[in-house]
């Protein structure tokens, strides 16, 4: 079966919270890529509405879905003692725009089963997740529809584990990916990220060597050179986000975009702060005054999405989670087509 993956070198990441709109995914599939809508934080009606809106501007794309991790919806007593220490800590960036922290919230699934359903009844070309693997019966179920279906790894032990579930294809993501780590597996004798090697192109040739399936490299391609390093290391594509993130089309805040233009923000770092789950981002006030975050997701996130609304309400960029890659200094604005035109000898 042939599949719009194969026909794109560069894939749009699929940025949840409001990014990658279906306006962004037509300007990326009329500019020669692909691109991919997001359902993560949106109900199953709001992504239904986005795949309806996709298909009517023409644009190849697909959809990628967060895989819930069951411990994290029952974290253990010892856990959701450190939520509400983390909830206390929180009130003082609370107080500076008159809200409340809210309680934690344990029972969010984001939807999963209904949007797998929806899915199975109205198949879009490609489903690719992230945060997991969705289950063998599910790849299946995706294919039989007429999907192919694609997990997210960052390792080559993830990799094995996804290609035994029968999955199409790889989206294989560096930490130096901006945003959301895709990692699922616990690392044994030290952090995933410091078990990677050192770039995106090096973690592909060590995925290649280790599966047969189609690659996808995802983390800190930016250019020409960094999309040439990771196809001659094996990916049949690049998976571009931060990158896009400035683009005229991106849904992105204009204060986030701006951020990343700010000669005030120099550096990057996995945080847990803002959801509970590691996630690069620009190294703000809130990023160096909560290192010590909880690891539940998305608890965390229910927590501070208030503070997050307030802060973006406000300006004020201090307290905003602004995902980006290591490579977001070489982020341009302007249209997606001219952005992607460098990339694919266009311009």
């Amino acid at each position: 079966m042939s599949h719009a993956l194969f026909r794109a070198r560069i894939l749009a990441a699929p940025m949840a919270g409001g990014t990658s709109t279906p306006a962004f995914v037509q300007a990326v599939h009329e500019a020669g890529g692909l691109g991919f809508l997001a359902a993560g934080y949106k109900s199953v009606e709001a992504m239904q509405a986005e795949i309806r809106a996709t298909r009517a501007s023409g644009a190849d794309f697909g959809m990628n879905v967060f895989v819930p991790d069951p411990d994290q919806l029952r974290p253990s007593p010892a856990l959701v003692a450190q939520l509400e220490a983390y909830r206390s800590r929180l009130g003082a960036d609370a107080r500076r725009y008159g809200i409340e922290v809210p309680p934690p919230r344990l029972d969010d699934d984001d939807a999963w089963q209904g949007k797998i359903d929806v899915l199975l009844a109205d198949p879009v070309e490609l489903v690719s997740f992230v945060f997991g693997l969705p289950g063998t019966a599910v790849v299946r179920a995706l294919q039989r529809a007429g999907s192919a279906v694609l997990a997210t790894v960052t390792t080559t032990a993830e990799s094995l584990a996804a290609a035994d579930q029968g999955v199409d294809a790889l989206v294989v993501q560096h930490s130096g990916a901006g945003a959301h780590s895709a990692a699922f597996q616990k690392a044994g004798g030290g952090s995933r990220e410091s078990s990677q090697p050192g770039t995106t192109a090096e973690l592909v040739a060590l995925v290649r060597a280790a599966v047969g399936l189609p690659l996808v490299a995802a983390g800190s391609v930016m250019d020409r050179v960094g999309l040439d390093a990771v196809l001659a290391a094996g990916a049949e594509a690049a998976q571009l986000g931060t990158a896009l993130l400035r683009s005229d089309e991106s849904g992105a805040r204009q204060l986030h975009k701006d951020a990343l233009a700010s000669p005030h923000f120099t550096r990057t770092r996995l945080t847990h702060a803002f959801t509970g789950r590691k996630a690069r981002a620009l190294v703000n006030e809130f990023v160096r005054d909560h290192t010590d975050a909880p690891e539940v997701y998305p608890a965390v996130h229910h927590l501070t999405a208030p503070l997050r609304a307030a802060a973006a309400a406000a300006g004020d960029p201090e307290r905003l989670n602004l995902w980006a890659g290591t490579g977001w200094q070489q982020a341009k604005p302007g249209p997606v087509a001219d952005i992607l035109a460098g990339l694919l000898d266009r311009g």
